[in-house]
């Protein structure tokens, strides 16, 4: 394990794109992206996606640049603190059902069990989500030898209830393959470069929703979709690419509202959208986090020590899109609900 110092909220400037950023990357030893931050046993854990460097990528709608293979897990006492790099936590090669691609992954806890979900594809090329359990936050995680039954697509997201109810969140289109799947769950083969399905008008796709099981390795119901609204109770359409769901599902709870976060994908905006029920429907209300530096804008929100925190990733240690850096930044909810929008770099 190696550790590095994280310094917040201090300007750095690269040369060769000359832009500001606002915060440091966590780690610099790896690559890491799309993180899921959680608080267990009062420190601070860190779920990304652990980017690969390899030669010649190919670069597609399908995501295939996205080649990661395995999890590393970061570990802080506090913000600003040393970063701790955990040994691998899981690899592709010991998920029996796997064949490629290792996406965002997150994880819960449970009567001291901890349980990482991943999206993978499985033989067939088909994203699946799986699970693997440990004893410990940080793994390692011994992975269960099929995937959550009736699950599909990526990005999920589990967030735990005030009754102690656990549900997952996930689905991502294009590479993220949830345009393959109808609302009944019912699979359709098509590729990855549809964005619209040719209907610009009609309601835009959903992330889906499902109970966990107490066992918390399956689904207790079928996954339903989470559907997205305007304030003034209309759809959010297909053709609206600013708000849009198009990735990266995340829940955070308070005062006893749920906020929907997510990505716009090739907008590249974090918006959100609130709720009285986790299942929604859920009110676009603005922009949380504006593009970052890359093309992927992907995140989750903690609440540590009565501050919460915006965890997020950029480019600014590689410039590449498949080569990216976790950071931190706080956030801040205005007294009447809303969120302050961060930006995160200066031109």
């Amino acid at each position: 394990m190696k550790k590095i110092v994280l310094t917040m909220m201090f300007f750095v400037t690269l040369g060769y794109s000359q832009k500001q950023f606002i915060n440091e990357p966590l780690v610099s030893e790896i690559f890491t992206a799309d993180p899921s931050a959680h608080v267990f046993n009062g420190k601070i854990y860190v779920y990304p996606s652990h980017d690969i460097v390899e030669e010649n990528p190919k670069y597609d709608d399908c995501g295939s640049q996205y080649a990661m293979r395995d999890y590393r897990v970061l570990s802080m006492d506090y913000i600003g603190g040393p970063v701790t790099i955990h040994d691998v936590a899981l690899d592709l090669d010991d998920v029996p059902w796997a064949k490629r691609q290792f996406w965002a992954p997150d994880a819960a806890e449970k009567d001291g069990k901890y349980y990482l979900y991943f999206p993978t594809k499985d033989k067939q090329d088909i994203f699946k989500i799986g699970v693997a359990v440990a004893d410990k936050p940080e793994g390692p995680f011994k992975s269960k030898k099929t995937p959550i039954e009736g699950s599909y697509s990526m990005d999920p997201s589990v967030f735990k209830d005030d009754d102690g109810k656990y549900y997952m969140y996930l689905g991502g289109i294009w590479g993220g393959q949830l345009q393959r799947w109808d609302e009944n769950n019912q699979y359709t083969p098509s590729g990855c470069e549809t964005q619209d399905n040719g209907m610009p008008n009609s309601p835009a796709i959903s992330p889906r929703i499902a109970l966990m099981s107490d066992d918390m390795v399956s689904f207790a119901e079928d996954l339903k979709p989470v559907r997205i609204i305007d304030k003034n109770g209309n759809p959010i359409l297909t053709k609206d690419h600013d708000r849009r769901f198009f990735e990266a599902a995340w829940i955070h709870k308070k005062d006893g509202v749920y906020y929907l976060s997510y990505s716009t994908g090739n907008t590249h905006y974090i918006v959100y959208a609130t709720s009285d029920n986790p299942y929604g429907p859920f009110v676009y209300q603005g922009v949380l986090n504006n593009p970052v530096q890359g093309w992927t804008n992907h995140h989750s929100t903690l609440k540590f020590n009565d501050k919460w925190y915006f965890f997020y990733h950029d480019t600014q240690i590689s410039g590449k899109d498949f080569l990216r850096n976790v950071k931190v930044t706080e956030m801040f909810h205005n007294e009447d609900g809303t969120i302050k929008t961060i930006n995160t770099i200066i031109d």
